[in-house]
């Protein structure tokens, strides 16, 4: 308890300022019906293994556990496993937390639970993974030549840029009404959508499919047994329901002769 405790504060503690963004760009709607499709959470499972695991480890999940979504020990094997790890072990990395914090100015956290810390008034913790993993774009003044707009001075740079490409953000000046200084009407900066810079290996359409998939695995591996808890929950609901109507008969014909 006291080793997931210490993951959740370094997870909040690595994205926490994106907390004081709550009144920033909206975020968008993750489309949750991936989290109980298998296909969606193997495609999510494999990018994850490929992009996230180099640097963010998931600790609280064993390789095994992806036998839940439908993969067997030899594909997990093969498809999932690089360094000579058993099926049975923690999904760990090897690189330094120190030499990390050099590099990015924070450990980056473990992500085992990250969908379930991320909630905020914007949306759920998958919303906000959903439209941060979609958001990057280039700013040569970061130390990572990246920056996001959910997540202003990130540190992580953007890891799956070769799928999406290079994007830039473009801003449109605005005057505000009311606002006067020093005689002259007052204006700001506002955000107007992106640019792309250079294409990626997939296109908008399938990008945004690939990271809804991702996110999708990232919500699932926070708990497991979700869908599992979600169909059980459908089963006690209409057991109650029948329940209900059984002993509504039988009370009736219990009492039917009583006066």
């Amino acid at each position: 308890m006291k080793r997931l405790i210490a993951c959740v504060l370094a997870a909040l503690t690595f994205v926490g300022t994106a907390f004081a963004n709550e009144g920033g760009p909206a975020w968008d709607k993750f489309p949750k019906e991936r989290v109980s499709d298998n296909a969606s959470l193997q495609n999510g499972a494999k990018l994850f293994v490929n992009y996230c695991l180099n640097c963010h480890s998931a600790a609280y999940m064993r390789y095994n556990r992806l036998k839940d979504i439908g993969l067997t020990d030899d594909q997990i094997k093969k498809n999932l496993m690089f360094a000579g790890e058993k099926v049975g072990d923690q999904m760990k990395v090897a690189l330094d937390p120190k030499q990390a914090k050099q590099w990015f100015g924070a450990t980056p956290p473990d992500l085992s639970v990250i969908a379930r810390s991320r909630a905020g008034a914007n949306g759920s913790g998958a919303d906000y993974l959903y439209t941060y993993l979609r958001t990057f774009y280039r700013d040569d003044t970061r130390p990572t030549g990246w920056n996001n707009r959910v997540f202003p001075s990130v540190g992580m740079p953007h890891v799956l840029w070769e799928l999406q490409g290079q994007q830039r953000a473009v801003y449109k000046t605005e005057k505000a009404e009311g606002e006067h200084g020093g005689g002259h009407e007052a204006s700001h900066e506002v955000f107007a959508g992106f640019e792309q810079i250079t294409p990626g290996k997939m296109n908008a359409a399938e990008y945004n499919s690939n990271v809804a998939d991702l996110v999708a695995y990232l919500q699932w591996m926070g708990e497991p047994v979700q869908n599992f808890r979600f169909r059980l929950g459908v089963v006690v609901v209409l057991f109650m329901a029948l329940f209900t109507v059984i002993a509504w008969r039988l009370n009736a014909a219990f009492w039917k002769d009583v006066k």
